[in-house]
């Protein structure tokens, strides 16, 4: 066991490493899509990789998502014909990783922390409290477009324990009032801005 164990972790980080590589040579500037055109196809990023082959599915899913937000059917049938390969394969390895999304995020996008240190002070309380206000389930976005719910490992805040974040602003020490009053603030933000 303690010989197999080292050779996975050099396996992970090969393949990391691969992958990393492979995302640095997608564009001049190190991007995926050009900060200027937002407006941005499926096919025009596709061009990005020009000698593209199966080994590139996995970044070629990242810069689709960084352009369109999420992985849609249209999008991965398309990655599939372009690199030959048939939908359920494409599906099968985005679903395989959770840095995935297929469904359009919300404007405010929350991540609850599952961690050790957010557990034992009650995260699971806390997420019940998100689905019970926001009335989705966790990778599902409200029906207004306004909250998408995630939960992550560990946000890395684990000091400030239960903690979430809503698009990268951390909220700590949570409680099931606090969360009550925090959705409230950005529903009302939302509703002033109309």
């Amino acid at each position: 066991m303690l010989i197999i164990f080292p050779r996975i972790i050099l396996t992970l980080f090969s393949i990391c490493d691969i992958i990393h590589i492979v995302m640095l040579n997608t564009d001049k500037n190190g991007d995926c899509m050009s900060k200027q055109n937002t407006n941005i196809t499926v096919t025009s990023l596709l061009k990005k990789f020009p000698k593209a082959n199966r080994g590139d599915l996995i970044p070629i899913l990242q810069c689709v998502q960084e352009a369109e937000k999420f992985l849609s059917k249209n999008a991965m049938m398309e990655i599939g014909d372009f690199l030959k390969l048939p939908l359920s394969k494409v599906y099968g390895v985005a679903t395989f990783y959770n840095q995935f999304k297929f469904h359009p995020p919300g404007k405010y996008q929350i991540q609850i922390c599952r961690g050790t240190a957010c557990h034992v002070e009650g995260s699971s309380t806390i997420l019940a409290a998100l689905i019970s206000d926001l009335k989705i389930n966790t990778g599902e976005t409200t029906p207004d477009g306004l909250f998408s719910l995630e939960v992550v490992a560990c946000i890395g805040a684990c000091g400030l324990a239960p903690v979430m974040s809503i698009n990268g602003e951390f909220f700590a020490k949570l409680t099931t009032e606090k969360i009550k009053h925090i959705i409230q603030d950005f529903r009302d933000k939302e509703a002033s801005n109309e």
